[in-house]
């Protein structure tokens, strides 16, 4: 943890700097992989506190308390730190966060058993899965379940998906909640 904390590998191409955002403990059995901190959690140093965490951690049906419980509960995202703004919202994660991190980090989270994927990002880097849309992905849990659950990013900008997608919110929130609090009892 603090080599990645002091990581500088992508220093030259973040407008904000290096700030890696990252939550472990040997003893979580629950694991989150999601994109890249935003400018909020930059600032902040904690992982989802912003309006994506609280629709997240709503997803889940835990509170913050449990949320950030280190020993119950792990976050690592693909790009350890806040990418910068792009047009349509946050650039993607950088590419050299998770060849250069994850492995080492997942060794030091020995009781890992079920992990959350979120958005695109996380579902091709640990699904191998073809390009598939994200919806289509989202769509197939059931074949990654247990072990792994793909999930939309949390963000409000995907109102809209949600919207278009009510099966989610019916079929895998429950299935979600239900194995969250399984594992974090």
């Amino acid at each position: 943890m603090q080599k990645i904390s002091q990581c500088q590998t992508c220093a030259s191409f973040l407008e904000h700097g290096c700030r890696p955002v990252v939550q472990a403990h040997p003893n979580a059995k629950v694991l989150i992989i999601g994109q890249a901190p935003g400018l909020k959690v930059h600032q902040s140093g904690i992982p989802f506190n912003d309006a994506s965490g609280d629709r997240l951690r709503q997803w889940m049906g835990i509170d913050k308390e449990t949320f950030y419980h280190p020993e119950k509960l792990a976050i690592m995202p693909m790009g350890f730190c806040y990418p910068g703004k792009g047009k349509s919202g946050d650039l993607a994660p950088r590419k050299e966060c998770a060849p250069q991190w994850h492995q080492a980090l997942l060794e030091q989270l020995p009781n890992i058993e079920f992990i959350l994927l979120i958005g695109q990002y996380a579902q091709q880097y640990y699904l191998n899965d073809k390009p598939n849309t994200l919806t289509e992905t989202v769509q197939a849990w059931q074949q990654w379940a247990p072990k792994f659950i793909p999930l939309p990013h949390p963000s409000p900008r995907n109102n809209i998906w949600l919207k278009k997608n009510p099966w989610f919110e019916q079929d895998v929130i429950p299935y979600l909640q239900q194995q969250v609090h399984q594992y974090l009892k």
